[in-house]
């Protein structure tokens, strides 16, 4: 049941320009601690250290998939689509809402040192002892339930669930805007506008006018130059390099009873293994922020000087491998030994290609896992698969272009080049 405000908020937005707010439930979410939570926690976790207008937050990405949804839901309403189902409006627009609420701080960082799953997280939130699920529960004691199911991508209408997770979502046009806007680069702007006049609510399923073919190939274009050039930028995963060490240093030694000089518990149950919601819940980047700069005080050097490096932005250099050479860097290991370097901390080996990443998933099914493909709807009202039609789609769908990057501390290797072998220096360009 949606309730109407008696008037109308609206946030001015950088992106959307304008992001209107007209449900007092979707107010209420908003205004709960947990979404708020959100202005605390940056969009694109430590690339502010590769670009320096990347400070915007999870809160403002959070709005601008609201907005989308809205858009797209009142352009079906606006033109009578009878396969649109209208009930279904006020969870669509909670779904989007809500659906980063579990991100933790650094993102997606933090989730692949800690094996966290923010979906999981953005669903407990939902269904547990929150003011978000009070909220929800306003509306109808199931309700939550519903809310999550879809996060899941497991709700009933699958129409209702590809507003928010599909390989043509809100969500992605979101970020690859508001991204793009932020870093201060070009290569996520598309024709959004035009996007959103030629969707279609279509038996059961979301779907794009045939003559709009070539605004969707400018978006998967724009989202192929986006990952290259912002989202796997070498200086961005050397940033994330070292927040991974920092944790991985911190957890060693929590196992080996070390007493830290500084310690909150919420960072606590994290490193420990097993951290409850409402602890998770007071995790943000300010806490990290702050605890990093206490740790670069600590007894142990190696902690001390990654949290020295994080916080002045002293990462490691990086230099292009031709291919990940086991017998090369079994050898620098030994001469990093030598020289007094750990190797487990002061070299590492990285490429793209580990993070799950597609341009585009030709013919993909809806099965939980894989987000459903992209359909062109016909003058006929056939449906094709975009690939079918569009050479650039077939051509840049699956590409992978990752290089292997070898990291290290430029400044602490250098004195020592003379007791490196000559393939080393000759690698390392020194």
């Amino acid at each position: 049941m949606l309730i109407e405000l008696q008037e109308e908020k609206v946030f001015k937005d950088p992106v959307h320009h304008s992001i209107y707010v007209q449900d007092m439930i979707i107010w209420k979410l908003i205004n709960t601690p947990e979404f708020q939570r959100l202005r605390r926690i940056r969009q694109l976790g430590t690339s502010y250290l590769t670009f320096h207008g990347a400070e915007h937050s999870r809160f403002s990405h959070s709005l601008g998939v609201y907005e989308i949804t809205r858009k797209i839901i009142s352009q079906f309403e606006r033109n009578g689509y009878a396969d649109w189902p209208q009930e279904e409006k006020l969870l669509s627009l909670c779904a989007s809402l809500l659906h980063d609420v579990g991100h933790g701080p650094f993102s997606h960082s933090l989730e692949e040192i800690f094996h966290i799953d923010h979906e999981q997280w953005t669903c407990e939130i939902i269904l547990g002892d929150t003011g978000v699920n009070r909220v929800l529960r306003e509306v109808d004691p199931q309700f939550p339930a519903q809310v999550a199911s879809v996060i899941r991508k497991k709700y009933e209408k699958p129409i209702v669930v590809s507003l928010v997770s599909s390989q043509l979502d809100a969500d992605r046009m979101d970020y690859l805007l508001r991204d793009a806007y932020f870093t201060g680069v070009n290569y996520g702007t598309f024709d959004i506008d035009r996007i959103l006049r030629v969707l279609r609510p279509y038996k059961g399923k979301i779907v794009v006018k045939e003559s709009g073919m070539h605004a969707v190939e400018d978006y998967l274009m724009s989202r192929y130059q986006m990952y290259w050039q912002v989202y796997f930028h070498p200086v961005t995963r050397s940033s994330e390099i070292i927040l991974r060490q920092i944790f991985r240093r911190a957890s060693e030694l929590t196992q080996t009873g070390y007493e830290f000089s500084f310690m909150l518990s919420p960072i606590r149950e994290l490193l420990s293994g097993s951290i409850a919601l409402k602890q998770y819940l007071k995790l943000d980047e300010s806490m990290l922020q702050t605890t990093f700069g206490q740790w670069a005080d600590e007894k142990d050097e190696l902690l001390s000087d990654l949290c020295c490096r994080f916080l002045n932005r002293q990462l490691y250099k990086y230099v292009p491998l031709i291919e990940d050479d086991q017998n090369w860097l079994d050898n620098v290991r030994q001469e990093w030994k030598k020289i007094g370097l750990n190797p487990e901390y002061h070299m590492e080996v990285d490429t793209p290609m580990d993070s799950p990443y597609d341009v585009y998933k030709l013919g993909a099914l809806p099965d939980g896992k894989e987000k459903p493909p992209i359909l062109l709807l016909g003058e006929q009202e056939e449906l094709t698969e975009i690939s079918v039609k569009s050479d650039i789609i077939r051509s840049i769908a699956g590409l992978h272009r990752g290089k292997y990057y070898f990291y290290y501390p430029e400044e602490r290797v250098l004195p020592h080049a003379e007791k490196l072998s000559s393939e080393t220096r000759r690698m390392l360009s020194i």
